[in-house]
């Protein structure tokens, strides 16, 4: 099932399509499943393609229905359907700007009127624009990659809180980046930090209630996000190559994370962040 809303207009090829990317990233769990999320249902944004499909596709084989949050790549978002419902669980595809406040409160009662519930937020998009001078970042790019990464975040949450009882988690995606910072990427690695600070924050709010609110920082994974948010040909051609694994992570082992944190597995964990990113050692 697929509803969509009109999106703003990017100034760019963002977010770009996963099924134009060669090699395609591997989002296919690893294991089979153990029920760990059964009954449980989830809102993932940026669920279309990347970590997102990877993370949608495992969270079904556990046993959750999934809600799709995307912008606008439609033929990506069918397939992520696709993949769920071949897990045997339900899903719903839902296209429109995380940005828009409007929006996001449309979006979840979309989902409690598909599904009756909610149990786990996975707020996963994301937008980058490389620049290699402060001075070239123009005050568009910067209003809307801060509404994408950290106003979109809010405002979901925002939305899916009155539906969200004890036991339900958030996990938000930050990045490496946050840690280490990005010469090229100074509005993006912005936007980490403050995701990161979020999810510190939020969990201090919500863990009295039985809510956990964890985060996961990916290091360089094989996606649509770079190649089509704006990375040179040369970027491209090394990336990952300077993680102690020396490449680039896939998708669906950066997934795994985003279950952890999303079953009882992790219930004594909140206001962590988890660091799959090839080696990378970071503090904090």
């Amino acid at each position: 099932m697929t509803d969509q809303h009109e999106p703003m207009i990017h100034e760019d090829d963002l977010p770009g399509h996963e099924s134009s990317l060669d090699p395609k990233p591997d989002w296919e769990p690893r294991y089979a499943g153990s029920g760990r999320l059964a009954g449980k249902v989830a809102l993932i944004t940026g669920a279309d393609s990347g970590i997102g499909r990877a993370v949608a596709a495992l969270y079904a084989r556990e046993g959750a229905d999934v809600a799709i949050l995307y912008l606008c790549e439609h033929d990506d978002a069918a397939k992520t359907v696709e993949i769920v419902e071949q897990e045997g669980r339900r899903a719903i595809a839902i296209a429109g700007d995380v940005g828009d406040k409007a929006f996001c409160d449309e979006a979840v009662a979309k989902v409690i009127d598909a599904f009756g519930r909610l149990d786990i937020l996975v707020n996963n998009a994301g937008e980058q624009h490389p620049d290699q001078d402060i001075t070239d970042i123009s005050e568009e790019q910067l209003r809307r990659t801060f509404q994408t990464n950290i106003f979109g975040m809010f405002f979901l949450t925002q939305a899916a809180r009155p539906h969200l009882r004890a036991g339900a988690a958030i996990i938000n995606c930050t990045s490496v980046t946050m840690y280490q910072g990005s010469k090229e990427l100074l509005d993006y690695s912005s936007t980490k930090g403050a995701i990161t600070a979020f999810t510190r924050s939020l969990s201090e709010n919500l863990v009295g209630e039985g809510i956990r609110v964890n985060g996961v920082a990916p290091g360089p994974i094989w996606t649509p996000l770079n190649p089509c948010g704006g990375a040179s040909e040369e970027k491209l051609a090394h990336f990952g190559e300077a993680t102690p694994m020396g490449r680039p992570g896939q998708p669906n082992e950066v997934a795994p994370s985003f279950l952890f944190l999303a079953c009882e597995d992790a219930s004594y964990m909140s206001g962590q962040v988890l660091h799959p990113n090839g080696g990378i050692i970071v503090n904090g």
